[in-house]
């Protein structure tokens, strides 16, 4: 536990990013011993960097909403740690959203993970986060390895990105909804 405290207190006052970071730094996370579930996105957007709360936007309730979970649960670190892949928000360009810092993933995932020891789940939530932890192991397309669900278990559990700005990928792939959507479920209620 004491390794956890000193970790979080580590991880909030990260400045490496500094001079990137068009908000300045504001690392966003929730982390507690007991979790058994970890969801690992990308990086905070401009709402959760204003208010600190992680998926504390549209995505977040679409996320909820796969996982059958109420803010909550969602939110209880005994259940359930959310530690992006980057972990302050990079600013956004002309697609959305900037990718999360390079430095960040490298830093703190390995050693949070370590520090973590009851996780038995982690969801890789979009292809940043997807990239980092299965390397060569993902597929060519993000559909592809979110498809491929199964060959990441028991560890990994890919998924899209539930932004809004992902409504015609759900569309193009209705098999995400009918069958991965109840996979996910039945993993997260046996955790």
């Amino acid at each position: 536990m004491g390794m956890l405290r000193s970790l979080i207190k580590e991880a909030r006052a990260c400045r490496v990013c500094e001079p990137h970071l068009p908000l300045g730094p504001r690392p966003v996370f929730l982390v507690g011993a007991r979790a058994r579930l970890m969801i690992v996105g990308q990086a905070p957007g401009r709402r959760v960097h204003e208010t600190g709360v992680p998926w504390n936007d549209p995505s977040g309730d679409q996320l909820r909403t796969w996982l059958r979970t109420s803010r909550a649960q969602f939110y209880d670190t005994g259940r359930i740690a959310i530690l992006p892949t980057g972990l302050c928000y990079p600013g956004s360009g002309s697609r959305g959203d900037l990718p999360p810092r390079p430095e960040c993933a490298p830093l703190w995932q390995a050693r949070f993970r370590a520090a973590l020891p009851g996780v038995r789940l982690t969801l890789l939530v979009g292809m940043h986060a997807q990239a980092f932890h299965l390397g060569r192991r993902r597929k060519a397309t993000l559909a592809q390895t979110v498809r491929a669900w199964r060959e990441y278990l028991p560890e990994f559990f890919p998924l899209p990105h539930p932004s809004p700005r992902n409504r015609q990928w759900m569309k193009n792939n209705p098999w995400f909804a009918e069958e991965v959507v109840p996979a996910l479920r039945r993993r997260v209620r046996a955790l």
